[in-house]
């Protein structure tokens, strides 16, 4: 549990220095205190879930790159690669190795 808060914590100052704000401005959006998200930052305190979504929502991220960074594009990557790829070679193999599935689609 220890390295799902820490990575947390690491992955919400990753961000939030991407995105050039400060703890003040992210405490604005989020509608809490600067000392929130400084008291999160600095280990003392862990967010509730709804505070979670609001920082979220304020970096522009998902809230799972919160937990693992850029685990909503990695997501779309692997949605993109059945999409594009798996899925035809899957739909290639079927229809060679049962030739009548392709004339039942017709």
């Amino acid at each position: 549990m220890n390295d799902l808060k820490s990575d947390f914590i690491e992955n919400l100052i990753f961000y939030r220095t991407q995105k050039n704000m400060s703890q003040l401005e992210l405490s604005g959006i989020c509608d809490c205190a600067k000392s929130t998200i400084s008291g999160i930052e600095s280990r003392k305190n862990f967010p509730s879930f709804e505070l979670i979504l609001k920082i979220a929502y304020a970096l522009e991220i998902h809230p799972a790159d919160l937990f693992l960074r850029n685990a909503s594009q990695n997501r779309d990557e692997v949605r993109k690669f059945f999409d594009e790829e798996l899925s035809i070679k899957m739909k290639e193999m079927v229809e060679k190795r049962f030739p009548a599935a392709e004339r039942c689609e017709e």
